[in-house]
């Protein structure tokens, strides 16, 4: 039951401070850490931690970033085949600010992230279609995406799409071919024009993106938990309640770790809570990656919870 991600690999390079400086503002920062991120990896790490087999399809930079994204690869057992070095590329990297509140901003670069191609969909043919899931993001070219998921769903292959950051110019017709759509709040907004500051707000755009024709669309709504929607009914998972230090990375924690226990158990709304948990424990640490909780770890919160 393989899961492969094909996405982004980023350098995090996160400052905490009470409160984000204003335009013109110089502030002093009460920490700093540089992690490896970007959305592609830090699902797929999450799936690994989650106890998922796990392929990665990417590119890095032919520097000391690029040598440090794979070595963390490697730390967590996710296969690097398809993990490739642009020379005389930069890797990704990320800027991000996190205030008090726990809350971030994050500036991004992509570098060897925009030289994923779709040629490398066609070099990771044969080992794509033994896979169970394939999980996309969009920090990398959109054509590589489009080619993907029409890749995928050539070879039934299901695929879960998380549209971040959101992107306007993603056709519609070709989102419609995943299994699993899987935007946060914001993103739903941008997608849809649509107001969700309530509920019932939230509700109308994830069913004006039904109505367009996804099969599963799940909202991660950060401290109130998720919403799944389908062409028959709507179930919201309820969020676990813990006191936040760094948000940063608890949706991807949250697709990682749906994705890791619907690959094994095909029951949607049971990965749902577990991914709720997963993501609720990355936000109690700092960072992304290194916030991540091991399976055993997530069994001994989640019994905790019951």
């Amino acid at each position: 039951m393989r899961i492969a991600v094909i996405g982004s690999v980023m350098i995090d390079l996160v400052s905490y401070a009470d409160k984000i400086p204003e335009a013109g503002e110089t502030k002093e920062a009460d920490d700093f850490f540089i992690n490896c991120g970007g959305k592609g990896a830090n699902q797929a790490i999450a799936a690994a931690k989650s106890g998922a087999d796990v392929m990665m399809i990417a590119k890095v930079g032919d520097d000391m970033f690029g040598k440090t994204a794979m070595r963390n690869f490697s730390q967590y057992n996710v296969d690097t085949t398809y993990v490739t070095k642009v020379p005389g590329v930069g890797s990704g990297m990320a800027a991000i600010l996190v205030d008090a509140s726990a809350q971030n901003r994050i500036l991004i670069y992509k570098g060897a992230n925009l030289h994923l191609q779709p040629a490398d969909i066609e070099k990771s043919a044969e080992a794509l279609k033994k896979c169970s899931l394939l999980i996309l993001q969009l920090e990398i070219p959109l054509e590589t995406v489009c080619t993907a998921i029409e890749f995928a769903g050539a070879n039934n292959i299901p695929i879960l799409l998380n549209p971040a950051p959101a992107c306007k110019e993603l056709p519609v017709e070709t989102a419609c071919k995943c299994d699993f759509f899987v935007p946060n709040e914001t993103e739903l907004a941008i997608l849809t024009g649509m107001p969700v500051s309530t509920d019932d707000e939230i509700l109308a755009a994830s069913e004006k993106l039904i109505k367009q024709g996804m099969k599963n669309v799940i909202v991660t709504m950060g401290e109130k938990g998720s919403l799944w929607m389908d062409a028959k009914h709507c179930e919201k998972i309820a969020p676990f309640k813990v006191v936040p230090v760094d948000t940063t990375g608890a949706g991807d924690a949250f697709i990682g770790s749906f994705a890791a226990s619907y690959v094994e158990t095909r029951d949607i709304p049971l990965s749902m809570r577990r991914g709720s948990a997963f993501a609720a424990m990355s936000v109690m640490k700092k960072g992304a990656q290194i916030s991540f909780p091991v399976k055993e770890e997530l069994e001994d919160f989640i019994q905790a919870d019951n």
